[in-house]
């Protein structure tokens, strides 16, 4: 891994490491700028991202370019119905001297693909959570960590409802964002058809190791920040509380119940690294706002007038920004 001089120079490598790593992205996934900038940036923050889209929209390809340009150790779980906690966590067997040897699951990998994640029970859902908050898996009694960098990418269709199981709030509070993907435009499309459908085959380059994601996840820690973006922040989290003294009219009027501490957290640390990723030294509001939806819209509820008004988590969410 390359040293650094000064964390100046290193914010600067950031910068072009993301520039590259958008370019090689993009030889295989097109159209989806957005999500990729999310995605990276949940990377680079340390945290578990959920990829939100109909079928048909290339999220699971998505996952598996980025892996393969930051040269890391990709793991798929394709969550169906019967799936147990041992298929992910894995499990102790009897060897050949009948000893219990502990063989280890997908979830031990730097990158894991939770595909479909809401098409399995809560039981096997739960099996994610210790990894996720805790970096390591416990099977009887024993604790074994997991390699870092770690991250779970999970994808889910909000439109299949049969055989589906909702993810509880517990579990959604553990993704630092939840990325809608949406239908690519026209012009998009017609190139997603001509570069799929002819025999010429991207090759995606490694642009970052292990080793040098930990160190940029560490650079984005140490990013300074002043504090009434930190302020900014916390007042729009606290604004999506309904029923308390800071609550926003909108946040009594169509929701349940608003943010917790977490998201508070994750606005500003998501800020300093969309910052990071833009060229800047330190975020601004507009580094927080680039950041509010995909933090909140897992993070509050709505009520039951919102959903017969049509009210989305977005508009609600856009109106917050506004009044804050």
């Amino acid at each position: 891994m390359k040293e650094f001089s000064t964390e100046v120079e290193a914010a600067d490598a950031l910068h072009q490491a993301y520039k590259k790593l958008s370019a090689e992205i993009g030889k295989v996934v097109i159209g989806q700028d957005e999500v990729v900038r999310l995605l990276l940036t949940s990377i680079f923050c340390q945290g578990h991202c959920l990829l939100v889209g109909v079928p048909g929209l290339a999220k699971t390809l998505l996952i598996q370019t980025i892996s393969s340009a930051l040269d890391l150790k990709f793991s798929r779980i394709q969550f169906t119905p019967d799936l147990m906690p041992s298929d992910i966590l894995g499990a102790e067997t009897l060897d050949k001297d009948r000893n219990f040897k502990f063989i280890k699951g997908p979830v031990f990998a730097n990158i894991v693909l939770a595909d479909e994640i809401n098409r399995t029970p809560p039981k096997t859902q739960a099996a994610l959570l210790e990894s996720m908050q805790e970096y390591a898996v416990t099977i009887a009694g024993q604790k074994y960590d997991l390699e870092r960098p770690f991250f779970v990418l999970a994808t889910q269709n909000p439109i299949e409802q049969e055989g589906t199981y909702p993810l509880p709030e517990a579990q959604l509070d553990r993704f630092m964002f939840n990325v809608l993907l949406d239908y690519p435009a026209y012009d998009k499309e017609v190139d997603i058809v001509k570069s799929t459908t002819s025999d010429v085959k991207a090759t995606v380059e490694h642009v970052l190791t292990g080793d040098e994601i930990i160190y940029f996840q560490h650079l984005v820690r140490k990013v300074p920040i002043a504090d009434n973006v930190i302020e900014y922040a916390v007042k729009l989290v606290h604004k999506t509380r309904p029923n308390t003294d800071k609550a926003a009219p909108v946040a009594n009027d169509y929701l349940e119940w608003g943010a917790g501490p977490r998201a508070s957290q994750y606005l500003v640390v998501g800020a300093k690294c969309n910052a990071l990723l833009n060229g800047k030294y330190s975020p601004d509001i507009e580094d927080v706002i680039a950041v509010a939806k995909p933090t909140l819209r897992h993070r509050i509820v709505r009520n039951f007038k919102a959903e017969a008004e049509g009210i989305s988590i977005d508009d609600i969410i856009d109106n917050l920004i506004k009044s804050n």
